[in-house]
């Protein structure tokens, strides 16, 4: 199973040492928030244990992994592969991924408003809008933009004006284009911007804004935000 682990600055997890491309195993039974080797589904989720603005983060590879679940998607298993490092900007990405493969994509309209709504929209004024739970929304297009509103909402637009904007507690946004923009508002937001003049916002507890481009700016505003931004 694929998931995500957060450690302190020197690549600890409760005084367990961690590196890339290494593999540890737990000797003995495992149970979950107590004993063996803990991981997130969700990238979004380890901000809630491990702060942006003082942590690192690694994509891992879960093996026997425990059947037990909690209220967020934190897991717990026998084997972990610690398989790369990621920025704040990758596990932005991530997150929007990990929306979008559970979001329901079988409705082809530009708006959808349910527990799980997904909303695509492509063209060059293509805009896109997903309302629920997990709802999901992507436009590509020389100006398009996108908006998705929920507890676990991702947003992404794609092009040369592209803007993506996330609204939920464990919302994210990513927008790519020359001057695209991205704003995440939640518990647990996140933004990217990737572009000339990108510029990212976070608002949240644990919100993280990563801006990269010749004209990048980062704004994060929360109780552990972090924000980093990249250009000239």
């Amino acid at each position: 199973m694929q998931g995500f682990k957060g450690f302190d600055q020197k690549m600890q997890c409760k005084g367990k040492q961690y590196e890339v491309g290494k593999t540890y195993v737990h000797e003995g039974e495992v149970k979950l928030c107590e004993k063996g080797l803990h991981f997130c589904e969700h990238p979004l989720d380890v901000f809630g244990f491990y702060p942006p603005s003082e942590s690192r983060f690694a994509e891992v590879e879960a093996d026997e992994v425990s059947k037990e679940t909690s209220k967020d998607t934190k897991r717990v298993c026998k084997k972990l592969m610690v398989k790369v490092e990621l920025s704040i900007k990758s596990m932005v990405d991530a997150a929007i991924k990990f929306v979008f493969e559970k979001a329901d994509w079988s409705k082809k309209e530009t708006q959808a408003t349910e527990y799980q709504g997904a909303a695509s929209a492509t063209g060059d004024w293509g805009a896109a809008s997903a309302t629920g739970y997990q709802g999901a929304a992507s436009a590509t297009g020389y100006q398009g933009a996108a908006s998705a509103t929920g507890d676990w909402g991702a947003a992404s637009a794609t092009g040369n004006r592209g803007a993506a904007s996330a609204t939920g507690n464990r919302g994210a946004a990513s927008a790519t284009g020359y001057r695209g923009a991205a704003s995440a508002t939640g518990y647990q937001g996140a933004a990217s911007a990737t572009g000339n003049q990108g510029a990212a916002s976070a608002t949240g507890n644990r919100g993280a804004a990563s801006a990269t481009g010749d004209w990048g700016a980062a704004s994060a505003t929360g109780y552990q935000g972090a924000a980093s931004a990249t250009g000239d």
